[in-house]
């Protein structure tokens, strides 16, 4: 059985009688799992979650209800009066057909993410075709054919409305047999929670970025860092740090001093409860329906093995830790071997606060919930940055290859260029110290070190073509396939939009970093999931190179709390205009030193993980603080459609309209 089915009865929504007394009604499937009739009522007062609606025909009913989560008394927006909205279980192959009626005083709306659908479906007023929204007393029907299947969510695409919680999960069952067998299926959907006015959020976040950051680096550290590293390497990086004028503990807008965080509505004072038999398989469907919080997941004491991704079957991975961006979801299978309890753990990338449920075959049994992960703190490698001062222009003149912060101070190791040829001439665009060149001449454009260029030497690393050193000194370029992550890209191109008051940062020196697993899990003796780690379980669906690349920089001004892509906020943009048929490579390029999770709706992203035979498919992806990432999109959806960062305080500048035609 589901045990998702089961209405929850605190902690989050005044529920009706009928509701309460339909969850007693099912007391009698507890007895199976050898809970006793003592101990009916306890389990199902413990197994809270979303409700779950099956079949092909819903009507769904958006409205307000009193909540309560941190013992004050707020309104939060409701779905059928559930909060998380209901499961919807559909399953592929069929036609689902949804009736939205919004009770709301304010226009609303619901986007189907994840879901590959028509544009008029899509949900997201203003750009899905012929969608201006859901009015007040008005109903929409959504109808769409169910083309796939795997964990997804739904969400309101409607102002703040996400963050005070509308949002679901989605499961669609197979056509055909899953790769992998299990006896229990739960959803695990992750979320924060505040009870303060999101309107009011965002306006102190633009008065104040870093408003909401209370892990600031206190003297206690200095006093650690002097004992650890001493005076001059402490005074150096701390100096550093002040002149670039970031925070080393800039990970997210909104933490846990103010977000309450949630597991399929509950806090963790109450905490979620799943039941297993000992020997048992059980898939969790964790899925990140937060509006701006990174989640970190384990289970201390036992092995999940990752076999979805975004809804797709990918190569099971066996791994003790994962990173979830916003909207991102992953299936898992655990395979519980004794009779105990366990925590299941999501703690915020900030270390700020966490999330959590509890797996237990004895509702009786709980477990130790583990201390939350010290906070880290960024690196130079999460930086890739060219700083500007205060005005958007440049630090000043460059020095030898070093950056001038705006006190005059040069800052090295971030961009460095002017490397001495063999004939003494300088060779702009390399980046590491001064290299010779056995030829002599200029060679404009490099991005690399430590090549060896002696007769017919090949030059790895060098962008997207091969380089070879004829004997009489020319260069052949020979244009390579190569998948773009097994190589250092080329120099970085910043668009002149990316220059000016609306942008305070440039990476420089962006990396491919997909075997890296982040800030704050790097070296944590866990074996953490990254997205190298990431096959299709089946071939690419599309082989073809792509006919064009996009490359896209996310841009911003953190202390204005200004957001963009390219440096221009999607209210100045113009579409991306996209030819139907065509493959696209999109290459992002973060400029700035927060993870952003990109969403494309309507098409899927084939993820460039360095085998190009399996390419992983997602709807979401990371996108780390200085590096790049890319992937392949097959231009088969016709209309318009959004492509956004996930983080919904960032939505409104770092977006684009996309118009298939």
């Amino acid at each position: 059985m589901n045990d998702n089915n089961r209405p929850k009865y605190k902690g989050s929504v005044m529920l009706t009688r009928r509701r309460f007394v339909q969850g007693l009604a099912m007391g009698g499937a507890f007895a199976g799992m050898g809970l006793g009739s003592g101990s009916v009522l306890a389990a199902a007062l413990k197994q809270q979650g979303p409700q779950t609606l099956r079949g092909t025909d819903f009507n769904l009913t958006i409205g307000q209800q009193a909540v309560n989560f941190t013992g004050t008394p707020r309104i939060g927006t409701t779905v059928n009066g559930s909060l998380p909205a209901p499961t919807l279980r559909w399953r592929e192959g069929d036609i689902v057909t949804l009736r939205v009626t919004n009770l709301l005083p304010e226009t609303s709306s619901i986007h189907w993410h994840g879901i590959i659908l028509p544009s008029a479906m899509d949900g997201v007023p203003g750009i899905a075709n012929g969608f201006t929204g859901i009015k007040p007393g008005e109903t929409f029907t959504y109808q769409f054919p169910v083309t796939q299947s795997g964990t997804y969510w739904y969400h309101s695409h409607s102002g703040f409305q996400e963050q005070t919680g509308l949002y679901g999960p989605i499961i669609i069952d197979p056509r055909d047999p899953d790769p992998f067998t299990y006896d229990r299926d739960y959803v695990v959907m992750l979320s924060d929670w505040t009870d303060e006015d999101p309107t009011d959020v965002y306006a102190k976040l633009k008065k104040l970025s870093h408003y909401y950051n209370f892990n600031e680096r206190t003297h206690q550290e200095l006093m650690e860092d002097l004992k650890e590293k001493g005076l001059t390497a402490t005074w150096n990086d701390r100096k550093m740090w002040s002149q670039m004028r970031m925070s080393q503990r800039d990970f997210s807008d909104v933490t846990g001093q103010t977000y309450t965080f949630l597991t399929n509505g509950q806090t963790p004072a109450d905490g979620w409860t799943g039941l297993f038999r000992k020997g048992e398989k059980v898939r969790l469907r964790f899925i990140n329906g937060s509006a701006m919080t990174f989640f970190d997941v384990r289970i201390p004491g036992l092995k999940m093995t990752v076999v979805a991704a975004d809804g797709q079957n990918i190569e099971p991975v066996t791994v003790d830790e994962f990173r979830m961006g916003v909207a991102e979801t992953y299936d898992v299978i655990v395979e519980p071997k004794d009779d105990q309890a366990y925590t299941i753990f999501a703690q915020d990338i900030a270390r700020s606060g966490f999330a959590r449920g509890t797996l237990t075959p004895d509702i009786a049994l709980t477990a130790a919930v583990p201390e939350i992960d010290p906070v880290p703190n960024l690196e130079h490698g999460d930086m890739g940055m060219n700083m500007m001062g205060g005005s958007g222009h440049d630090m000043g003149s460059m020095n030898g290859g070093q950056h001038q912060m705006p006190s005059g101070t040069v800052m090295p190791g971030m961009d460095h260029s002017q490397h001495q040829m063999g004939s003494g001439q300088m060779m702009p665009g390399m980046k590491n110290e001064e290299q010779q060149m056995p030829a002599g001449g200029m060679m404009p454009g490099m991005d690399h070190s430590q090549h060896d260029m002696s007769g017919g030497n090949m030059m790895s690393g060098m962008g997207q073509d091969q380089h070879q050193m004829m004997a009489d000194g020319r260069m052949e370029i020979k244009t390579l396939k190569s998948n773009p992550s097994d190589f250092t890209a080329g120099p970085v191109n910043h668009a002149p939009t990316e220059y000016g008051p609306q942008v305070d940062m440039r990476s420089e020196d962006p990396q491919y970093r997909l075997d890296d697993p982040g800030v704050g899990l790097r070296n944590n003796g866990r074996r953490v999931l990254t997205y190298s780690d990431l096959r299709n379980l089946r071939t690419t669906y599309d082989h073809r190179d792509p006919d064009r690349e996009l490359e896209l920089h996310l841009t911003g001004n953190m202390g204005r709390y200004m957001w963009s892509i390219n440096g221009v906020k999607h209210s100045d943009a113009e579409p991306l205009r996209w030819r139907l048929g065509e493959r696209i490579r999109i290459t992002f390029v973060n400029d700035t030193m927060m993870n952003h999770p990109m969403h494309l709706h309507g098409m899927w992203s084939d993820l460039e993980t360095g085998d190009n035979n399996y390419l992983p498919r997602k709807h979401t992806v990371i996108v780390q603080p200085g590096a790049r990432i890319s992937y392949r999109v097959t231009v088969d959806a016709e209309g318009g459609w959004a492509y956004h960062c996930h983080l919904l305080y960032h939505m409104l500048g770092m977006f684009r309209t996309v118009i298939v035609s």
